[in-house]
């Protein structure tokens, strides 16, 4: 055991450091400010391409985690970079909050304020000064951590609120809703709150923040977690009633390990949560590997989408190593291992000048989206990387 997981530790920083980070790092905009905005299927560039207030975030985060981790003045310069264009071009200076995105010169393009977006903007600001110490970022996290606190939660009903206009006058969601539904409510916003806060408790643990953070991991269980099937409902309306029936697999086994890490954070022993954590993580394990060894997408109803999509690969070594942490059972060790090979194989792209591809279809062939771009980018494959070599370390 001690031999494969050396093994997979190197395999797995060799990943990052020779082929993640080299790629990202050649999509520094020196021009115009930021990251290029996409890198098609045929690896065609185009430098006027939008860019996205979440990829400059995760571009961020990532750079900043790279840092901390390796500690090397590359990755400083770029963070340095990401966070100057998030600061003067991404930030409303009017109305505050973080557009939706920009044009390739950084002028305003998507002025809409997605609480989704300003959360992630709250874990990159925080990252970057947990690994820089730039008190302007940590100012600047807070300020948005309040603000989505004001104007993106409702006590009434105890959850946080989707889209806004410019402005902060709600709208219907669009941008986070998928499968033919428009949702008040949505997991995947909830989840990454609190990967947010949990981030930014680390290097403010203020009480708000913690207050915050133990009221979503209730909201997660009382509210989103369905105890009988295994799952978080992913859509809901502003009753919370759920929408849809729907398995969102990736998510699933991101919110287990996500959750395990803010209640360490702040030192919770919540044994409803914990149980939540290894209920999750069986669950995908059940119903959603293949026979190949990959993490199918999801389930509505009784479809199941079997594309194997890169982030949901990365997010259940993750999840599924986490599980093997709680729980010593072989079970989990055994996915992780064959979940690699098969990202190995088939997800990372040998292409000269390309990274990851966007998903593997039932087929085996390519899904010809994007290789970098709005959705595209660095964080769930870095932070897979960190996490597993933290972990694997220890």
């Amino acid at each position: 055991m001690v031999h494969s997981l050396n093994t997979l530790t190197a395999e797995i920083r060799d990943e990052w450091i020779s082929h993640i980070l080299p790629f990202w790092t050649n999509m520094k905009d020196d021009e115009q400010g930021g990251y290029y905005g996409e890198l098609d299927y045929s690896l065609k560039l185009d430098k006027t391409a939008a860019k996205g207030g979440i990829a400059n975030s995760r571009i961020l985060w990532s750079f900043s985690a790279a840092y901390r981790y390796l500690n090397s003045q590359a990755y400083a310069d770029h963070a340095n970079h990401s966070f100057r264009f998030l600061k003067e071009k991404l930030l409303d200076p009017e109305f505050g909050g973080v557009y939706w995105s920009v044009d390739y010169q950084g002028n305003p393009l998507d002025t809409r304020k997605h609480i989704y977006n300003q959360s992630f903007a709250v874990y990159s600001l925080s990252e970057y000064y947990r690994a820089l110490h730039n008190e302007e970022a940590l100012e600047l996290a807070k300020t948005l951590f309040f603000l989505i606190e004001e104007k993106g939660y409702d006590p009434e009903i105890n959850a946080y609120k989707e889209e806004f206009n410019r402005s902060w006058q709600e709208q219907p969601n669009e941008m986070l809703s998928e499968n033919n539904v428009i949702a008040s409510i949505t997991m995947n916003t909830h989840i990454h709150i609190l990967e947010a806060y949990t981030t930014l408790y680390r290097v403010w643990p203020d009480s708000r923040v913690r207050a915050a953070l133990e009221n979503l991991l209730h909201i997660l269980h009382d509210r989103m977690f369905d105890a009988n099937l295994g799952r978080l409902h992913v859509f809901f309306d502003q009753n919370w009633n759920s929408l849809l029936d729907l398995t969102s697999y990736g998510h699933d086994i991101e919110a287990s390990w996500l959750i395990d890490d803010a209640m360490q954070v702040i030192g919770s022993e919540n044994p409803d949560h914990k149980k939540m954590i290894i209920d999750l993580a069986y669950s995908v394990a059940k119903s959603a590997i293949q026979s190949d060894g990959s993490l199918a997408n999801e389930r509505e109803k009784d479809h199941m989408d079997t594309t194997r999509i890169w982030w949901v690969q990365a997010e259940a070594i993750v999840g599924f190593y986490n599980a093997y942490q709680c729980t010593k059972d072989p079970l989990f060790m055994d996915l992780v291992t064959n979940l690699w090979k098969y990202t190995k194989d088939h997800i990372i792209d040998s292409r000269p000048g390309s990274e990851w591809v966007w998903a593997v279809k039932e087929d085996g062939s390519h899904d010809q989206r994007e290789i970098a771009g709005a959705w595209k980018c660095p964080y769930h494959n870095s932070r897979f990387c960190i996490e597993i070599m933290e972990r694997m370390n220890k």
